[in-house]
């Protein structure tokens, strides 16, 4: 996709799809945006914010949407990997040994609270996020496609769980931070509990269709100086500084190239340009930033440090 156009029907697919989550969900449009940006780049997603603020209605909104299949996994401290993977089952009636999949195996899954869950069992969704397949008792599942992870964390809450492991952030594409209503939206929210019953996602793509625009996406055409520029980026957050303890790993880059792809194909556009990577710059990086103690007691955030080296980066 060098030169020339965006096929319209796939400008069609994309505006359906935006559409559709725009009429289910008030507000939130950089939620709805990103997520969807996220979802046909192909990554996972790590949505951030307080209870109420409509993660789980987007995740569904999204399923509903592709008429894809749809799981919602209540991370708990004694969930086991086995409840999410699935595991093998001795059958009486058979008198032989049965695998029985996991809720893993779905288009959409919704990983609720994966923070309060430990290590062990977050790692558990590792390879299905990576290799889009599923280990289990040394054999290996592959998992339906589109497959598309969406993990929430409460930010407020640190009573009860645990850190999310540097490789298992790194397998998410993007973190977003979901912010609390307007007054203006939540007027709407209002209305509309008070009103009829809220819209409910319908299917407006194809499981088919939904393929097809992904492909489209990797065929974005990006120069050369576009691939500088995302790796002068990510190279900056590795840079020797009291403030940070670990930048971002060649995953991040391969996520900004993808993102800010997508971001093109979803304003019509063949071609990528620095705008695009500008735009997609804090939900890529921000998890993958560590900070020091003394850089958080200082109040500098992942997005402050993101902000300084998009102004320091040279755009081509």
């Amino acid at each position: 996709m060098e030169s020339g156009t965006v096929d319209p029907g796939i400008s069609q697919d994309i505006l359906n799809l935006k559409s559709q989550l725009r009429k289910i969900i008030v507000g939130q449009e950089n939620a709805i945006e990103k997520t969807l940006l996220t979802f046909l780049a192909g990554g996972n997603v790590l949505l951030e914010g307080v209870p109420g603020v409509a993660k789980t209605l987007l995740a569904r909104s999204l399923a509903g949407s592709i008429n894809g299949s749809f799981s919602r996994i209540q991370f708990t401290p004694d969930l086991l990997p086995s409840d999410i993977t699935g595991t093998v089952v001795f059958n009486l009636k058979s008198n032989e040994f049965t695998t029985v999949l996991g809720p893993v195996f779905h288009h959409i899954i919704l990983a609720d609270e994966i923070n309060r869950a430990p290590p062990k069992v977050q790692s558990a969704l590792l390879e299905g996020m990576q290799e889009h397949q599923v280990t289990i008792q040394g054999t290996t599942f592959p998992l339906p496609s589109p497959f598309f992870v969406i993990a929430t964390e409460n930010p407020l809450e640190s009573e009860g769980t645990y850190p999310l492991p540097e490789a298992e952030t790194d397998r998410f594409m993007t973190k977003i931070i979901m912010s609390l209503p307007s007054v203006e939206d939540e007027i709407k929210i209002l209305e509309r509990v008070c009103g009829e019953q809220a819209p409910l996602a319908e299917p407006v793509i194809s499981i088919e269709r939904v393929m097809a625009v992904q492909n489209s996406v990797k065929k974005i055409y990006a120069n050369e100086k576009i691939h500088r520029y995302i790796a002068e980026i990510v190279g900056a957050t590795r840079t020797n500084t009291p403030f940070i303890t670990s930048g971002a790993s060649p995953r991040a880059s391969i996520g900004l190239l993808m993102c800010a792809k997508a971001h093109a194909l979803m304003h019509e556009r063949s071609y990528v340009t620095p705008d695009d990577v500008v735009r997609v710059a804090y939900e890529v990086l921000r998890h993958r930033i560590r900070l020091s103690f003394e850089a958080q007691i200082d109040g500098i955030t992942p997005d402050s440090v993101i902000t300084n080296i998009l102004k320091t980066v040279s755009i081509p």
